[in-house]
């Protein structure tokens, strides 16, 4: 008998496929539809001298390249895979939708194909921490745990190794989240405030995405959410919904020291490896979510050497007295609020980067309180300046303001003006695409640059 993945992918032989977008996630995705007979175009807007060898070698297999600025002209398919970062609305989309083609992506067929239980966190920030945190956990527990989504391993090829008892914990971006229309059994989001609103038309439809990853819920499964934010304490899911909060009114809850589920402590959080009270929040919306799946000592053991994820206040080095911080993930200002309210001293801040249309105003006062000197750069380095100069506690100097000409001018000479004792933290509130592909790469750069130093 053919399980859901194998029918699925059968009944796509001969069809005429599109998929958008040739970036890492994509490309497994075109060698499966290959092997399944299926006629594939795949297209990038990257220009064909630019495209790297894996990318060229899909077109050896039999995938057809339409590639360079105008790579969606005149497109036709019975079938598109839509790459998160393109908006369900764009045009091509819709004059695809307008002949007939059906729209999809990898991880909405993911989620119509997997065999084992799906728990999915999305949020605006803390979700790839609390992704990771909650398969940690599960797997310390010794269950058989899949980790993806938004993070790792493009997870739909995986499907034909999974089985019905294992684990498949997934980050969901508001982008991947948009045109879904399947939830999982258990569902966390960590928070909600202003991102990406470049891509998003409005505030209200970021937030409608983010509510996908519970609208198809059932009443048996299970929606986490955060109480002391204002956008997810008015949410309630159509099964059981569990309050995390640091302000005691949880069924998860912060009382003194411990992290409390539903009257018991759980865990210390003096015990918890990586620093920062947004790290506290990641950790009692993953207890929430493994109620039952994990016992409390698992979690303990986790808590006490789970190191983080990269690019999240990652320790780069120590040089000459001076600790440098990898924030790269900080694209917008509640990130680098949680990164400068997680060090007790004032920090020497790097920030700064693309423009995502969100307001900046919110940051000023915790730079204020938070950074002695701030490295601006990028697009949104003048906005920065601007909140933080119209912040109620901002004296001329304090902190120290210095304009760079780009993110390299930014590190080196955040860097020279160090001395022994300080933390140079690089938490950007920004984007990274003005001069880098993503924040893995910035974060990557910074390191190697503060590496050679």
């Amino acid at each position: 008998m053919q399980t859901a993945f194998e029918q699925y992918f059968s009944s796509l032989k001969g069809k005429n496929i599109l998929v958008l977008g040739l970036g890492v996630s994509n490309r497994p995705l075109v060698r499966l539809l290959l092997s399944y007979g299926c006629h594939v175009t795949g297209c990038d807007r990257t220009p064909r001298e630019k495209l790297d060898a894996e990318v060229l070698e899909l077109e050896n297999q039999g995938c057809q390249l339409r590639v360079g600025d105008h790579y969606l002209d005149n497109l036709t398919a019975d079938l598109v895979f839509r790459t998160p970062g393109m908006h369900p609305a764009n045009p091509a989309l819709e004059q695809l939708r307008a002949t007939g083609a059906k729209i999809t992506s990898e991880m909405e067929v993911f989620f119509e194909v997997c065999p084992c239980k799906l728990i999915a966190v999305t949020g605006s920030d803390g979700k790839t921490t609390t992704t990771t945190l909650i398969s940690e956990i599960m797997k310390a527990a010794g269950k058989t745990v899949w980790l993806g989504g938004n993070i790792g391993t493009p997870l739909l090829p995986l499907c034909m190794q999974m089985t019905a008892e294992d684990y498949a914990v997934v980050e969901l971006s508001s982008f991947q989240l948009m045109d879904m229309e399947r939830s999982p059994q258990i569902a966390v989001i960590t928070n909600l405030a202003p991102n990406h609103l470049d891509m998003h038309k409005d505030m209200e439809e970021y937030v409608q995405a983010k509510t996908n990853i519970f609208n198809f819920q059932t009443y048996r499964d299970k929606l986490i959410l955060n109480a002391d934010n204002d956008i997810t304490s008015a949410f309630t899911g159509p099964g059981t919904t569990r309050f995390f909060s640091r302000q005691a009114q949880g069924y998860v809850q912060l009382e003194g020291d411990w992290i409390c589920r539903n009257g018991t402590k759980v865990l210390d959080v003096n015990t918890i490896a990586i620093p920062g009270v947004h790290n506290i929040e990641n950790y009692m919306a993953a207890i929430a979510a493994v109620e039952g799946l994990a016992d409390d000592e698992t979690i303990r053991q986790v808590a006490a050497t789970f190191g983080g994820v990269e690019h999240r206040i990652e320790l780069v080095r120590v040089k000459d007295g001076v600790k440098f911080y990898n924030d790269s993930i900080a694209s917008s200002p509640t990130r680098t609020i949680a990164g400068l309210k997680s060090f007790t001293q004032k920090v020497i801040l790097i920030a700064g980067g693309y423009d995502k249309h969100i307001p900046y105003d919110v940051l000023g006062p915790y730079v204020c309180q938070h950074a002695k000197a701030v490295y601006l750069n990028g697009a949104t380095g003048a906005q920065i300046r601007q909140a933080v100069e119209n912040a109620p506690g901002y004296t001329p100097g304090c902190p120290e303001l210095i304009d760079c000409k780009d993110f390299t001018d930014a590190v080196y000479r955040s860097a020279a003006d160090a001395k022994a004792g300080d933390v140079v933290l690089m938490s950007p509130a920004s984007a990274a695409f003005d001069q880098f592909k993503n924040f893995m790469e910035r974060g990557d750069y910074f390191k190697k640059l503060i590496k050679e130093l």
